[in-house]
């Protein structure tokens, strides 16, 4: 069995609302994630999808410590980082790292990229010897698919996909066992969404780096994942091996999910089942009681109104919280 590198378990980040403009009182909170549990061995890619507002970049700020939890466990190396302070976070900082979402609003602006990519090098004492510290870029800069002499460039002198590249570069440079990926592709032109999605699949390969993979592009946490968590109102509802979760979805919201996913072959976009999901969304500040699908799923009954699913092993690593599976059963 692979080595262990991450254990999250029920996992809550809760915002506080508050009103008023002098005396501020807390009047309620967003459930942003709530009660969240996982797991990710050494090597392997976690994707987490789900809709745009379901908790998924949360999760991944709990976990890299830069959003402080409101309940649960992070357990990382066999460490329990829950409440860990800045000072106690920052030697763990060298084995966890996160690429973002927006790969120019990541980078500074007034900073040319040698000294980007070196920055992490610098803030943890590493960059003591110049020729190292030199010879150590330009060997990322080629890891990522960037020509060294391109290090005295500025961000704006790049496209997106070099962009991205240059903030994978520099989540590279302390060598780290994790890296979450903040939809690290969605930002991007289609066409290069494949190059940058190589270079991570690579890098795994060659580095043997594991991945919380989060996106809402099913397409793109397919070719990169080995399993698949679908993730809906702050809460896991299932959680699959990715070729599992594609051939045999078990959830009503993944089923609509996968059913959304274009396909090339117009022959077989037509003869697709369709799953509706009717309704929006509901507030995560007053999330529905029992199932929170229930409002959106046309299978939903009263059990689904009245009592919180449980994630229910199916076996073969997969696990579903839906009361209707669990009545056929």
């Amino acid at each position: 069995m692979p080595e262990l590198l991450l254990r999250v378990d029920d996992l809550k980040v809760h915002f506080p609302v508050k009103t008023g403009a002098m005396f501020r009182r807390k009047v309620g909170a967003v459930h942003a994630v709530d009660g969240v549990s996982l797991t990710l061995a050494r090597g392997e890619t976690l994707g987490l999808v789900g809709e745009s507002g379901c908790g998924k970049s949360t999760t991944g700020l709990a976990i890299m410590r830069m959003l402080a939890p409101t309940a649960g466990r992070i357990e990382f190396e066999g460490q329990d980082i829950t409440c860990y302070g800045k000072k106690q976070m920052r030697p763990l900082r060298q084995r966890m790292q996160m690429v973002y979402q927006d790969p120019y609003g990541s980078l500074n602006p007034r900073m040319k990229v040698r000294d980007i990519i070196g920055e992490p090098l610098v803030v943890h004492g590493l960059a003591d010897d110049s020729g190292a510290y030199q010879d150590k870029i330009a060997s990322l800069m080629r890891t990522v698919g960037l020509l060294p002499d391109m290090a005295d460039r500025y961000p704006h002198e790049f496209s997106g996909g070099q962009r991205q590249r240059i903030g994978i570069a520099r989540a590279l440079a302390l060598e780290p066992s994790l890296i979450v990926c903040d939809e690290p592709v969605s930002a991007l032109d289609v066409s290069i969404q494949a190059q940058v999605v190589n270079v991570f699949v690579e890098l795994q390969q060659r580095l043997g780096l594991a991945y919380l993979f989060i996106a809402h592009d099913l397409a793109v946490v397919r070719h990169v994942s080995d399993r698949i968590a679908v993730m809906y109102l702050g809460r896991i509802v299932e959680i699959a091996k990715r070729d599992t979760l594609y051939r045999s979805p078990q959830h009503p919201y993944t089923q609509a999910l996968l059913a959304a996913v274009p396909v090339a072959d117009p022959v077989v976009e037509a003869s697709r089942r369709r799953v509706i999901v009717s309704g929006e969304v509901p507030s995560a500040t007053n999330p529905p009681s029992g199932c929170r699908f229930h409002t959106r799923c046309p299978h939903a009954f009263a059990r689904c109104r009245a009592e919180v699913p449980q994630l229910r092993d199916l076996g073969d690593g997969q696990a579903v919280a839906c009361h209707l599976q669990e009545a056929n059963a």
